[in-house]
């Protein structure tokens, strides 16, 4: 009897043994998979660690593809929308000629054909300039070599100095002075040298559009009326000829001369119309930036800057705005009253003040403000 509780008490002790034993070993397997991830993690983060890091930078991250498409696209896709400008601007210019131009030459005025003729053409001259002027101006860029000028940081993308207002063009792969935005439609970034020349073309053409559609307005109503008439006369031409009644009279069809001179209207008003728009909407833009001395992406610091300082119970002000009309003068470089007629109203191809290096008082500004730190 002893001998059988010896036996068992043994086995027992055999198998309380076994559990411990395979107990421990599976608790040391699972600190040593919690071990492993917390390396692996540890590795992970220590690759990537990066004390500014936030969601914008990690959305910059992942839209990183998505920007080098973009900018590629652009730089290729430039001379497209150049020639596409080119030639839609053309196709309406040959439109007034060949179309509406011999109609008010026959039903005008005096008066309204010498209105016509002067507006239109003084309107034309200013695009084709300014166009012109802003697509092969270079918009201005720092110097590669090192200079004295105060307050001159570094890119981190193209290693050169980079003054005030400067920034680099992904699309350009170079540093702009006073950069604006990057244009494909002028395949050409928009700078210190080239921003009146862009804002001036968006401004005319415009004008241009609206002069079209204005003065075009009763002629597309008689032409999109004799489009619908010219559709329901086909159709009724196509009855008769199922009908196979020989004995009716078909009824008269337009010439070609016709269905074009009526279709091209309504193409010029459309385009017209749409282009002053959106066009429209873009030029008011510009102008409210210009009007408050700062650049498109120059909103966007100064919004970040002024939330910043809100929090600090500061006020923000702009060290590049010298008052609303001060900032009209000095960017369509208006230095004596003679110059809103020869510089503004005439194409002129001066310069802007100043080098876009630095950012010194303009002479055309009536009042001195105090200095302020450059953002």
């Amino acid at each position: 009897m002893r001998s059988r509780q010896r036996m068992f008490a043994a086995v027992m002790r055999l198998l309380l043994k076994c559990l411990r034993l395979g107990r421990r070993r599976r608790f040391k397997l699972v600190r040593q998979v919690e071990q492993l991830w917390h390396y692996g993690h540890l590795c992970l983060r220590s690759l990537f660690y990066n004390s500014f890091t936030d969601s914008d930078v990690v959305l910059d991250s992942l839209f990183e593809p998505v920007y080098w498409l973009v900018d590629h696209v652009t730089r290729w896709f430039g001379v497209v929308f150049v020639a596409l400008v080119i030639g839609l601007t053309s196709s309406i210019v040959a439109i007034v000629y060949i179309c509406l131009l011999p109609l008010i030459l026959q039903t005008y005025t005096p008066a309204w054909i010498c209105w016509h003729l002067a507006y239109g053409h003084w309107n034309l001259i200013m695009i084709v300039f300014h166009y012109y002027m802003a697509i092969t101006t270079s918009p201005g860029h720092p110097p590669q070599a090192k200079n004295d000028l105060t307050g001159v940081s570094i890119c981190r993308k193209c290693i050169a100095p980079k003054p005030a207002r400067t920034h680099h063009c992904s699309i350009c792969n170079r540093c702009v002075l006073k950069m604006d935005h990057h244009c494909p439609w002028l395949n050409n970034c928009v700078g210190h040298y080239n921003h009146r020349y862009f804002f001036s073309f968006c401004l005319f053409m415009t004008m241009g559009c609206i002069y079209c559609s204005i003065s075009g307005w009763e002629m597309f109503r008689d032409a999109y009326a004799a489009i619908e008439r010219m559709k329901l006369l086909e159709k009724e031409r196509l009855q008769v000829a199922a009908n196979q009644t020989y004995y009716q009279t078909p009824p008269p069809t337009f010439s070609f001369r016709q269905r074009a001179f009526h279709k091209s209207v309504v193409y010029l008003w459309v385009l017209c119309s749409s282009v002053a728009l959106a066009l429209g909407a873009l030029t008011l833009w510009h102008a409210a930036l210009i009007t408050r001395g700062e650049t498109s992406i120059e909103r966007h610091i100064n919004r970040k800057e002024r939330q910043r300082l809100q929090k600090k119970g500061k006020v923000f002000r702009n060290p590049y705005s010298y008052g609303s009309w001060d900032n009209w003068k000095v960017f369509l470089g208006v230095d004596v009253p003679r110059h809103w007629l020869t510089r503004v109203l005439l194409p002129s191809p001066h310069l802007p003040h100043g080098t876009g290096l630095s950012w010194d008082l303009p002479p055309c500004v009536t009042e001195q403000r105090a200095p302020l730190l450059a953002i």
